[in-house]
């Protein structure tokens, strides 16, 4: 599988799904463009990536050994499938999706991070952004040339 430089352009959206899970896929564009060191300033297994880790119990660690052998996205969703410690029905990996797409910030100091980071990234006007993977989604945006 070949490694994404994300030096160049964003890893995939937080909301596109692999096995039914948001994440997963952002995830594995970080964890191999970590590996290659084309990481730019994406970070593998940060606070967003944490959600999915805990939510199935697999250690980062361990999905990253299995990420270098150079598996595709279909192979490591199988690797996780079977050795996550915390199985998942399709309904709960379906209602942990849905949530976590449509979850805002739920403290002042988060909401006052991701108002400063729009602004700053010239979106003052941007107050249609109101959830965690719509700001990724800007963000990733601005931050390879869009307007």
């Amino acid at each position: 599988m070949n490694s994404p430089d994300l030096t160049q352009r964003p890893p995939r959206s937080a909301r596109v799904r692999l096995g039914g899970f948001v994440i997963l896929p952002r995830i594995l564009d970080k964890c191999r463009a970590t590996l290659a060191g084309t990481n730019g300033e994406f970070n593998y297994a940060c606070p967003l990536d944490q959600r999915f880790f805990v939510f199935t119990g697999i250690d980062p660690e361990a999905l990253k050994t299995e990420v270098a052998k150079g598996l595709g996205d279909g192979a490591l969703l199988a690797w996780i499938q079977a050795n996550a410690p915390l199985q998942r029905a399709d309904h709960e990996i379906e209602a942990w999706s849905r949530f976590r797409d449509s979850a805002a910030p739920g403290d002042n100091a988060s909401r006052a991070y991701i108002s400063g980071a729009i602004e700053k990234a010239g979106g003052a006007e941007r107050d249609d952004l109101a959830t965690w993977f719509e700001w990724l989604d800007y963000d990733d945006y601005v931050s390879f040339g869009g307007a």
